[in-house]
């Protein structure tokens, strides 16, 4: 995954401490720049942040410092907040991770347009050989009712094939990539009798399974609404792997804002009007039309997996 090379800048930079006058969390500086391994390749990896639950208490009550309040006053204020949705006191928050991923994930994790980016340029640099493949037990069929999901794992033997396809495709990608360049891994040129592609172009030709590698820096509101959406049972395997990484890194940041983010947004559920006017009238022992509602027969099966207990009352 790393060089030595690399290897000792992460031990170096780990080694080093710097005084300072302003509020950090211990928890994070332990973990700080080590990386969190993701899919066999990849990483996750915290290199910055300001503040965390303090300067989220900070920030709602403009206080000068840490003050004399209690940790039971802090809780209750954030989950004030996080309960309210009142979102500017966790803006105030930032964390910035180094990642290492496969295209087609990043694909996925560049459309929250809330953060900071820079990756890793083909332009300039040569990619190395470095792929995401799935394991057996993750290569499945399509499902039937969710055009962008997954549905059973293929056989064994079955999966073995798809993973040789794969392996096989990328590394002839991967040959014809570093022929195009014509260059050698010092980048000096290895047939000077033939042109070397521009390597803008001869990236062209690789697969969306190639590792890259982008700094993304983010503030805390922003990263608990993209670890909602991609944490989250129906997002994509691959994504979910680093979305579960960095929640490990926010309950160690920010542990206050962490717990009300489970209990008020990712173990939380949201009703519409109607839903919840169709909830009190099951509750309260009379007939339920959740259609007179105006609840489409998609939103009836969502109540229904929402509180089984109503379920065989709501007609689909």
């Amino acid at each position: 995954m790393f060089s030595s090379e690399q290897k000792s800048a992460i031990e170096a930079a780990r080694a080093g401490w710097a005084q300072t006058r302003r509020l950090v969390v211990p928890a994070m500086e332990d973990v700080l720049y080590a990386p969190v391994p993701v899919l066999e390749t990849g990483f996750v990896r915290a290199v910055d942040y300001m503040g965390g639950d303090s300067g989220v208490v900070q920030g709602a009550r403009v206080s000068y410092g840490k003050g004399t309040r209690s940790t039971s006053d802090d809780r209750g204020l954030i989950r004030y907040l996080m309960r309210h949705r009142h979102t500017s006191p966790f803006e105030l928050a930032v964390l910035k991770l180094h990642v290492r991923a496969p295209i087609f994930v990043t694909r996925q994790w560049f459309r929250h347009r809330t953060a900071s980016i820079n990756e890793y340029s083909a332009r300039y640099s040569v990619l190395e050989k470095e792929f995401y493949f799935p394991r057996p037990e993750d290569i499945a069929t399509q499902s039937t009712n969710n055009k962008q999901g997954r549905a059973d794992s293929l056989p064994p033997e079955q999966a073995q094939q798809v993973l040789d396809i794969l392996r096989d495709d990328a590394s002839r990608c991967y040959d014809h990539y570093v022929d195009l360049l014509n260059e050698d891994e010092n980048g000096q040129t290895r047939d000077p009798s033939r042109p070397s592609v521009a390597r803008e172009l001869a990236r062209m030709n690789l697969p969306v399974n190639i590792m890259t590698q982008f700094y993304w820096q983010i503030n805390l509101w922003n990263l608990l609404h993209f670890l909602r959406l991609r944490a989250d049972s129906h997002a994509q395997y691959e994504i979910r792997a680093y979305a579960d990484a960095i929640l490990g890194l926010v309950e160690k940041w920010a542990p206050l804002t962490f717990e009300a983010f489970t209990d008020y947004m990712r173990d939380a559920v949201l009703l519409s009007g109607p839903a919840l006017r169709v909830l009190r009238t099951a509750m309260s022992g009379e007939p339920v039309d959740p259609a007179a509602q105006g609840l489409s027969k998609r939103e009836i099966r969502e109540l229904a997996e929402m509180f089984p207990e109503i379920a065989p009352r709501l007609t689909v």
